[in-house]
């Protein structure tokens, strides 16, 4: 599959999980991919090596997208390696869980620098390098139903979601006579290690088994969706967002024989 053959990507977050695998779908869609994790290490290369056996290119880019002149450089040298910038992803984020009441605010304000100001950083760089370079381009932001859905002990990360859903609609329309389309995605109880941060592999599974379709989702699943939104033959599609949870926003308690609530 070569879709995305002389396309270049951007994609934050990409060490492991989610951002690993929407790196090595784009790689094996055609792109070139710059990938980037907040320091260089075994993760990181690993993502970089993949991509590079799909015969693709590959740049490892490490640092904080909580800081605004990381992301530029990451941007920047995306382009002096690869030309060009076509596609960029914001992946990267991080969560703290506690009651808003409890909270530690240095832990609270980081989750909203990485995962709102982070993916700000990437949406404000790339929409600048590809306004220049002109031709049109691709932005895809990782959201969550988290965006909308009230998570108990996640105030800062349900700020932050919600906050990306709206930079990604008014960019959408921002950006469109420049012809660069911006689309957000809301993966759903997705199997990533950084769920083992959260909870028992017990505790997920059991949970796992109660959801609409039974199971986790995978990267994988996730990162098909962004391949689909970069393709050249979704230019119809801007300012959308595309639910892939198994179900798991829906009133899945109706259908396991729960009283429906009055």
């Amino acid at each position: 599959m070569t879709i995305l053959a002389g396309k270049s990507a951007a994609v934050t977050g990409s060490g492991r999980g989610i951002g690993r695998a929407i790196a090595v779908a784009l790689a094996q869609a055609g792109a070139n991919v710059a990938v980037n994790e907040l320091r260089e290490g075994p993760d990181v290369l690993e993502t970089a090596d993949q991509v590079r056996a799909t015969g693709r290119r590959s740049l490892v880019h490490p640092g904080d997208v909580a800081d605004a002149a990381t992301v530029e450089q990451l941007v920047a040298a995306t382009v002096r390696e690869f030309g060009r910038l076509d596609l960029a992803i914001a992946n990267a984020y991080y969560s703290h869980r506690e009651p808003f009441f409890e909270a530690d605010l240095a832990k609270f304000r980081r989750t909203l620098d990485v995962t709102m100001w982070g993916a700000f950083h990437l949406l404000h760089a790339a929409a600048r390098q590809m306004i220049r370079q002109g031709g049109g381009g691709s932005i895809v932001l990782i959201s969550s139903p988290h965006a909308y859905v009230a998570v108990p002990r996640a105030m800062a990360y349900n700020m932050a979601k919600a906050a990306v859903d709206q930079m990604a609609r008014t960019a959408a329309l921002e950006l469109a006579e420049q012809r660069i389309r911006v689309n957000l995605i809301h993966p759903g109880w997705i199997d990533t290690p950084g769920e083992r941060e959260h909870a028992t592999e017990e505790q997920i599974q059991r949970a796992a088994g109660k959801l609409p379709w039974g199971r986790l989702g995978r990267p994988d699943e996730v990162a098909r969706g962004v391949v689909f939104l970069c393709d050249p033959a979704s230019d119809y599609v801007t300012g959308s967002t595309l639910e892939i949870t198994g179900g798991i926003t829906l009133p899945w308690w109706a259908s396991r024989g729960s009283a429906v609530p009055e």
